[in-house]
């Protein structure tokens, strides 16, 4: 990769991490739904409209972001009196996103939740993770109930790997970096939980999901300047390896304009 295509890079990563950034990116359009300040953090969870318009959605998410916040309190607080010169430009940022993906068949909901935090290093982390849920169940779900096998190494994972692959080589190359070094491809394994966050993607027929978006934050499968990466799996790539809940909820081709979170 060239000198001019880094710094392209590092803008487009500087951008990226404002957008992931609620309280950066609008301060009058990202109220925190709940928040910390103290003298050693300053936290904030926001939820988007529509994980608010589910009750029980936006408790679950709530809930699960004041432990966050009450996990790194503990963390900070004692560095705080230990070391206060540490915190000398300010207590340390932490903030937390849930932003919906997609909504398929009007019940399984995708959320990427994204954390953003700042704790005086030479940049700002960002790490993203995902929730799929079920409004008919009112509880979280994993992608297992639309495949008839996702067992660590199945032909199902094996084929999932594969497509992620595949759509992040492309994605590199369009971003001029080096496609073919796979070093960290190595990162990637045919398991569900080793594989990456993943969403259901939106679709162009109405109700459906056009196949998986797995999410990669910066330093997951490449450098801190690469920023971040979407792999798209389209659905026919997996149609094999379907349950009958699986062919009931895919269809359909991923929308030109889809808004994945990093355009």
């Amino acid at each position: 990769m060239n000198i001019i295509s880094l710094l392209r890079h590092a803008v487009v990563v500087s951008c990226s991490l404002l957008l992931l950034s609620p309280a950066l990116a609008d301060p009058a359009k990202s109220k925190p739904d709940f928040a910390v300040k103290t003298k050693a953090i300053d936290a904030s969870i926001t939820l988007d409209a529509a994980v608010k318009a589910d009750p029980k959605l936006a408790e679950n998410c709530l809930a699960e972001g004041k432990k966050w916040i009450a996990e790194r309190r503990a963390e900070a607080e004692p560095e705080f009196k230990s070391d206060p010169e540490m915190f000398r430009n300010g207590p340390w940022s932490y903030e937390r996103s849930y932003t919906t993906r997609s909504v398929v068949a009007d019940r399984y909901v995708s959320i990427v939740r994204s954390d953003y935090s700042y704790t005086g290093g030479a940049h700002p982390n960002t790490d993203i993770d995902t929730v799929l849920w079920d409004k008919q169940q009112s509880k979280r779900i994993s992608i297992r109930p639309f495949f008839t096998d996702l067992a660590d190494n199945s032909p199902a994972m094996q084929a999932m790997v594969a497509g992620v692959v595949a759509s992040l080589k492309a994605e590199k190359k369009k971003r001029d970096m080096d496609g073919d070094d796979e070093e960290y491809i190595k990162s990637i394994e045919p398991k569900l939980l080793k594989i990456g966050p993943v969403t259901l993607a939106p679709s162009t027929t109405a109700g459906k999901s056009s196949g998986l978006t797995f999410h990669y934050a910066p330093y997951a499968v490449g450098a801190y300047a690469e920023g971040m990466y979407i792999a798209f799996v389209p659905w026919t790539a997996l149609k094999p390896y379907l349950s009958p809940e699986g062919t009931a909820i895919f269809g359909g081709e991923r929308p030109k304009d889809d808004d994945d979170g990093t355009r």
